[in-house]
């Protein structure tokens, strides 16, 4: 079974620009919660990629061959984001643009049909991609951002966009209890046949998606991007930290 590969997402110049633009961003939310676009517009602004706003319905970033999905978790504040390092996360939607077969229907062959749709998504976006650009040769990547509720440290990597091939899989239903005054659901739950590790967890609750498990990065990957914009420690006695000009 193919795993994505990890791949550079910034030269350190636009690592540099993405943690200036970071914590001034960070500076002016005043403590909002952080939104998509917050990230885009910060990702763009770093390697000088014209922002043309974040989308729910298409790939976040478009430009000239390289096309990057974002997906987002709130970490809850912990000392350190580094603790997720080498931990197994689940974000809570991949796509919202599948069917899922009843569960009458035998799970592989739903877990079929379910990663057909998607991978029949990830290659319309590919296509979209491959038109812009220069070689025909389109560079497709997941990147994935943690961010603490704090709003003090962000961890960042990106993998390689595959189209999973459901011959690498197994899954099952498994029903779930309903909370309160909420109805009970089934889910379609994916491993893989090499390890046996849950990789998606498809469910109809609030509509149906697809929940994707991923592994965050070791800390010593050098694809690991790590931001710190407040209390940055730069030297045994010195402590940079960024405000706005009023606050200033």
């Amino acid at each position: 079974m193919r795993q994505p590969k990890t791949l550079r997402a910034f030269t350190e110049e636009e690592r540099r620009k993405a943690h200036e633009l970071l914590a001034t961003r960070v500076a002016y939310m005043m403590g909002r919660k952080l939104e998509e676009g917050d990230w885009a517009d910060v990702y763009c602004g770093a390697k000088g990629i014209p922002a043309v706003g974040w989308s729910n319905l298409n790939i976040d970033v478009m430009h000239e061959g390289l096309g990057v999905e974002h997906k987002m978790l709130c970490y809850r504040s912990k000392p350190r984001i580094v603790e997720a390092c080498g931990s197994t996360l689940m974000h809570p939607a991949a796509t919202r643009s599948v069917r899922v077969p009843a569960p009458r229907v035998d799970a592989d062959e739903a877990m079929r049909d379910v990663l057909q749709q998607y991978g029949d998504l990830i290659e319309a976006r590919r296509e979209r991609v491959r038109a812009t650009a220069p070689d025909g040769d389109p560079d497709m990547r997941t990147g994935w951002l943690l961010w603490q509720e704090s709003l003090r440290e962000f961890l960042y990597f990106e993998q390689e966009m595959l189209r999973p091939d459901p011959n690498d899989y197994f899954a099952e239903w498994v029903a779930t209890a309903g909370r309160g005054s909420r109805k009970g659901s089934n889910s379609l739950w994916i491993y893989e046949r090499e390890t046996g590790r849950k990789r998606y967890s498809v469910t109809t609750s609030a509509g149906a998606k697809i929940q994707p498990y991923f592994d965050v990065l070791p800390p010593n990957d050098p694809g690991l991007y790590v931001f710190v914009v407040q209390g940055e420690v730069v030297a045994h006695d010195l402590v940079r930290i960024w405000v706005t000009e009023a606050t200033a």
